[in-house]
């Protein structure tokens, strides 16, 4: 998820005698800072007010992530440094690590609640008592196994005014060999369209520009109690001619649900921009097929065809995993050769990382630390020369950048619609708008720098 903060804060609140203050640390990807959000949002009737992490929270909510060993050890560094802000305050942990190994976090010096996948909603309904501190035999730990019939909780962050990251599928029935999700989240369920329509209007009516679609599987869009009743291109149509939003970017969708309908709509859609990001895993079929992946590489090249012929300025981001088991030099070569030819943006690269009860734990050879890492090495440098070309062949075009803050050296930022990074001299009145740019240089930061074309010149 790159190009967005580790910690998600909201505006802060003034606070006041009586009010409670909580904090929240969310680790992962948007769906977990949409979730984060909304919960804060629930708090509020109970006089709780969002402040900072290092502003004395009474209440510390820690939301986790479990795809990676890294987000464990995170979780624990987290906890120990809420503790030496404020030792009285009371520590919550939810989300998917929370789910997967609530004893495990249970154990954790400082951590007095954690909140399995649908508890972690209830959490206004079962924290006063924690904050009382009026029975201290009151449990640590309140997850329920994941089950078939999960509720669905509508989310949407609130960060700042520019871009908002909303929920409208969870959960996963995708039985991908590496991966705990469908353990930690439970199967593919939806909002209904004319629930994420009224979202969209909530959001709207805060002066949002932007809205990031997010989920576990979000092209799996439409499951209803257990029953497909919509789908993900029925929902892209309907917000689409659904007005309030300037513009929607899809966070993530796996390749063989991204078909060519899709994709040829979204060519002239009058609000969704070229920036898509698509998992590939691995280049190799043998990888993929280990994986349990739904597609191979044939099929990934033709959606990125695809792409490139109907919206040749499109932003195409790879998810890559190194170091799955299996995967020998040879393979991994094949991988790396695949994405070189390929006409991509940039790449996520993750180190594959072994999680309890996924079927890849059984897989063998394993690829050694110092393997993943030398693997993973090499596609970061391939990432950033894809990146630079990617950049390059956009010197010279206007493009549409909704500007959101200031750096350290006073400049604006802000993302094209074909997320293209573009830094610009400070004008206040130009944040939370969309300019026209003409892109000129590139900084040395990588950074896409040029003119605001104002709307009276307009190119």
């Amino acid at each position: 998820m790159a190009g967005f903060p580790a910690i998600f804060v909201l505006p802060l609140c003034s606070y006041s005698q009586g009010m409670k203050k909580v904090a929240f640390y969310t680790l992962g990807c948007k769906l977990n800072f949409a979730e984060s959000s909304s919960i804060a949002r629930s708090l509020q009737p109970l006089t709780f007010v969002r402040v900072d992490f290092q502003e004395n929270p009474d209440l510390f909510v820690i939301n986790t992530c479990s795809v990676t060993e890294q987000a464990d050890k995170k979780c624990k560094k987290v906890v120990r440094e809420a503790k030496k802000i404020n030792p009285n305050s009371i520590v919550v942990i939810i989300g998917c690590y929370a789910q997967l190994k609530p004893e495990e976090i249970a154990s954790i010096p400082g951590v007095d609640l954690v909140l399995g996948a649908n508890e972690k909603f209830q959490l206004p309904d079962l924290i006063l008592p924690y904050l009382s501190r009026t029975n201290e035999n009151l449990p640590k730990l309140i997850a329920s196994e994941i089950r078939y019939d999960l509720a669905y909780h509508s989310s949407y962050s609130l960060n700042d005014r520019t871009r908002t990251f909303l929920k409208v599928q969870d959960g996963c029935d995708y039985p991908c060999s590496y991966c705990t999700i469908p353990l930690a989240r439970g199967q593919s369920r939806s909002d209904t369209i004319e629930k994420v329509l009224t979202l969209v209007d909530e959001i709207s009516a805060k002066g949002v520009k932007e809205i990031v679609l997010t989920g576990v599987n979000i092209g799996d869009f439409g499951i209803q109690n257990g029953k497909r009743k919509e789908s993900f291109f029925e929902l892209i149509q309907a917000l689409d001619a659904h007005a309030g939003i300037d513009r929607y970017r899809i966070s993530s969708i796996e390749p063989n649900l991204f078909h060519a309908e899709l994709i040829q709509f979204l060519a002239t859609s009058k609000r969704f921009v070229p920036h898509f990001h698509i998992p590939l895993q691995s280049g190799s079929n043998s990888v993929l097929r280990l994986m349990k992946r739904r597609y191979q590489r044939e099929l990934y090249q033709e959606r990125v065809a695809l792409i490139r012929q109907f919206m040749p300025h499109a932003c195409i981001g790879v998810d890559v995993i190194v170091g799955h088991p299996g995967e020998s030099q040879e393979l991994f070569l094949e991988t790396y050769s695949f994405l070189q030819e390929l006409d991509i943006s940039y790449l996520h690269v993750f180190p594959y990382s072994e999680r309890p009860n996924t079927l890849a734990v059984d897989i063998q050879p394993k690829v050694d630390g110092a393997q993943k890492s030398e693997r993973s090495k090499m596609l970061h440098i391939l990432s950033e020369k894809k990146r630079r070309e990617f950049y390059k062949s956009q010197l010279g075009r206007t493009g549409f950048v909704l500007f959101e803050e200031t750096n350290a050296e006073g400049l604006m930022e802000g993302f094209s619609e074909n997320y293209v990074r573009f830094t610009a001299a400070y004008d206040p009145l130009l944040v939370n708008t969309i300019q026209p740019v003409r892109y000129k240089s590139i900084s040395s930061q990588g950074d896409v720098c040029g003119d605001v074309l104002f709307n009276a010149v307009l190119v």
